[in-house]
């Protein structure tokens, strides 16, 4: 498959088109120049919008694919005369739910992803502002507030992830980096041995860590095969030995890391993506 021009179309910020669409192009094996097109909100910018999807198709010869959520159908209309696979989200299930529930929908722009819920929002942005207050083992006195506590080595993803839940759901996520020390001690390090129902551990392949590593410290003790092999080693029979659920990262996705840890913990999510 040659690769292929895709727009995310929106009339506001274009995160739900991406994130739809980006899912549904993961089924396919090609490769994808992605372009996203915010805030396409009045005929103005759908005919701008237009224009460039239609110089694109015929500079590379082939219709290129466009993921939509526009709201509006005057905008809608407009952008669905470009020469492109049309394939508009709210248009296909809209009608239906409004079908279904006996009512039309508000068709206001930004509920998906606004400030229409004044209360969830401020619950993300204050989770988010946890997240950070506690990252990398910082603000220990905090731990008590935490829904859940990351521990793992440097490196295994423990900061992105606690950064992710509590964006999206809310959730009041810390971390604690398991050091050299910390590994040769037989018990759990001071800050979280009092929260040992809170914790959940991220372990990653040596292979995988030893390249991040790389990245950020060439050469050093830091990144060397022994190291980071020594400290998985321990980290995970520190997390047998403690009774603490783990997860291997490598192969994991952010957001599949944290709906695997909501899901095992049963965490609540104060918002609902």
């Amino acid at each position: 498959m040659s690769r292929r021009t895709v727009f995310f179309v929106s009339d506001q910020t274009g995160v739900t088109a991406e994130t739809m669409g980006h899912s549904l192009l993961t089924q396919f094996d090609g490769h994808f120049r992605t372009i996203t097109v915010p805030f396409v909100a009045n005929l103005e910018r759908a005919e701008e919008f237009c224009a460039r999807v239609n110089a694109t198709a015929e500079s590379e010869g082939q219709r290129p694919i466009i993921f939509s959520t526009l709201i509006k159908d005057d905008v809608r209309e407009v952008v669905k005369r470009a020469n492109a696979l049309f394939l508009d989200f709210f248009d296909a299930f809209l009608a239906p739910l409004e079908s279904e529930l006996k009512v039309k929908s508000s068709h206001a722009a930004g509920r998906a992803h606004g400030m229409a819920d004044i209360a969830a929002y401020t619950a993300r942005i204050n989770a988010t502002n946890y997240a950070l207050a506690c990252d990398d083992g910082t603000n220990a006195r905090d731990y008590d507030r935490a829904d859940v506590i990351l521990v793992g080595v440097s490196r295994s993803g423990k900061t992105p992830t606690c950064l992710y839940m509590a964006l999206q759901y809310g959730v009041y996520a810390a971390n604690y980096p398991l050091t050299e020390d910390d590994l040769e001690q037989s018990g759990l390090p001071a800050p979280v041995a009092g929260f040992r129902a809170k914790l959940y551990g991220l372990t990653i392949s040596p292979e995988r860590l030893q390249q991040i590593r790389t990245e950020r410290r060439p050469e050093s003790r830091y990144a060397s095969a022994q190291q980071v092999a020594f400290e998985l080693r321990a980290a995970e029979r520190l997390f047998e030995r403690m009774g603490i659920p783990f997860l291997d990262t490598t192969d994991c996705s952010i957001e599949e890391i944290g709906s695997r840890i909501l899901h095992k913990t049963g965490i609540e999510r104060r918002v609902h993506a």
